[in-house]
């Protein structure tokens, strides 16, 4: 694919992940969340440009921590994702106002990593950018399947399970699906 398909694929993929996210969404723990994902990683590895052919060692290195910021960026979106438990028991989940920052501020380190890359005169190709977000939305993925699986069930003695965000003001309605 060129790098103008791939950067299309790679907003239409954050615009409709993004906008889903902000909706309270029942959680299906069965289903396969991880098929996103690989096949975002699948894409982007069967490009041949995602190492910079001149710089091969600053722009695996580049590679490595746009990885590790796709893999601390899901991990903060996940654990700042608020999950509950409704009465019949399905596990809901609804992105916060932290999690909009954990993804202004994933963007912006990769907006200075692609600078930094600029700088050094590394070509970054957009598959680049297509692994970190499906290394992103992997691990969100796995970890809010984790916690959901983890939830105590709504029809416990001790009452329905507190969630992250619980404290926050204001009650989350559940929107349509």
């Amino acid at each position: 694919m060129s790098g103008l398909v791939n950067t299309l694929l790679i907003v239409a993929v954050v615009v409709v992940v993004i906008a889903r996210q902000f909706r309270a969404r029942p959680i299906n723990a069965g289903r396969r969340w991880w098929l996103l994902p690989v096949i975002l990683a699948v894409v982007a590895l069967r490009e041949p440009g995602i190492l910079d052919a001149h710089h091969r060692t600053e722009s695996a290195l580049l590679l490595a921590t746009e990885m590790l910021v796709g893999l601390g960026m899901g991990a903060g979106w996940a654990w700042t994702t608020r999950v509950w438990t409704e009465a019949d028991g399905v596990v809901w989940t609804k992105s916060t106002k932290a999690s909009g920052a954990v993804w202004f501020a994933g963007i912006a380190v990769r907006v200075g990593l692609y600078a930094f890359g600029a700088v050094v005169g590394v070509h970054q190709d957009s598959s680049a950018l297509m692994l970190g977000l499906a290394v992103t939305l992997l691990v969100r993925s796995g970890i809010l399947v984790w916690r959901a699986q983890s939830l105590p069930s709504a029809t416990s003695v001790s009452g329905p399970a507190r969630a992250y965000g619980d404290d926050m003001a204001g009650v989350m309605r559940k929107e349509g699906v």
